[in-house]
C-alpha cells in the first residue's frame, strides 16, 4: 500500500522552460562579458552551490570580480533577474499538479519533495504556492547532500514514516534519482508532461521506467 508520494521539483512539479531563462548566457550578458568567459567560474561552482557551500549571491560577486566587471548595481540586476525568473516558474504550473496534491491531502497520502536546488531556489520553494502542500521537504542546499546520494532519500522518508515500499518516487528522471529510489526498494515513475522535443536540458524518456503522461495520473499510481 502506498502511503506517501515523493515528487522531485523541476520537471517535474514546475519547469523552467514556460517562462523566460535566465541561465548562464543571460547572467553573462548581464555582467558584460562573453558567456565562455562567465561559465567556467559557473560551471566549477556547481557541485558547491548544490551542497550549500556557495550561495547565489557570493558566486556573482566572484565572478565579477575575477572579471574586473563588479559593481553593486551589476550585482543587483543579475540577482534580482535570476529570483524572477525562479519564482515565475511557480506560476506556470500544469493545471493538474495543484488539483493532484490537494487529491492526495484528502486521500490521508503523505507528500514529500526531494530536490536538488542552489540557494536562490531555496527562496523561490519556500515561498511558493506548492510549499504548504509538502509534509518533508529536502532539498540539497539544506542538506549539504544531493540526488542520487540515498541518504537523502532515507532523511526523507525516516522523517515521512514510511518504508520504502510504502513510497511512490515521482521525478523526470534527472540525476539518477529513479536508479536510486529503485534500488533503495521506492516504486519510481517518470513524470513526462512536461517533456518538450529538442530541448537540450532536459531529461529524456526511460522505457526502464513507467511514464506517467500527466499529474493526475499520479493518483492512479496509489490506489
Amino acid at each position: 500500500m502506498i502511503k506517501a508520494v515523493i515528487f522531485d521539483m523541476y520537471e517535474t512539479l514546475i519547469t523552467h522552460y514556460k517562462s523566460p531563462l535566465y541561465f548562464s548566457e543571460e547572467m553573462a550578458k548581464d555582467a558584460g562579458l562573453p558567456v565562455e568567459q562567465f561559465l567556467p567560474y559557473w560551471r566549477e561552482t556547481e557541485q558547491d552551490r548544490w551542497v550549500g557551500k556557495l550561495t547565489f549571491e557570493e558566486t556573482i560577486t566572484m565572478i565579477l570580480k575575477k572579471n574586473d566587471c563588479y559593481s553593486d548595481q551589476v550585482l543587483e540586476t543579475i540577482v534580482r533577474k535570476r529570483m524572477e525568473t525562479k519564482e515565475e516558474g511557480f506560476r506556470q504550473l500544469h493545471p493538474e499538479i495543484i488539483p493532484m496534491l490537494k487529491k492526495l491531502k484528502e486521500k490521508n497520502v503523505k507528500v514529500g519533495l526531494i530536490s536538488n536546488c542552489f540557494s536562490e531556489e531555496v527562496v523561490a520553494i519556500r515561498n511558493s504556492v506548492l510549499f504548504p502542500f509538502f509534509d518533508e521537504v529536502y532539498l540539497s542546499y539544506e542538506q549539504q547532500i544531493q540526488k542520487p546520494d540515498y541518504e537523502i532519500y532515507r532523511r526523507c522518508m525516516k522523517d515521512l514514516q514510511v518504508q520504502p515500499e510504502e513510497c511512490l518516487y515521482v521525478g523526470d528522471g534527472g540525476s539518477f534519482e529513479l536508479e536510486a529510489a529503485t534500488t533503495l526498494g521506492m516504486h519510481a515513475r517518470q513524470a513526462t508532461w512536461y517533456f518538450q522535443e529538442g530541448l537540450l536540458y532536459q531529461s529524456k524518456r526511460n522505457s526502464k521506467f513507467q511514464q506517467l503522461n500527466t499529474p493526475l495520473e499520479v493518483l492512479k499510481e496509489i490506489e
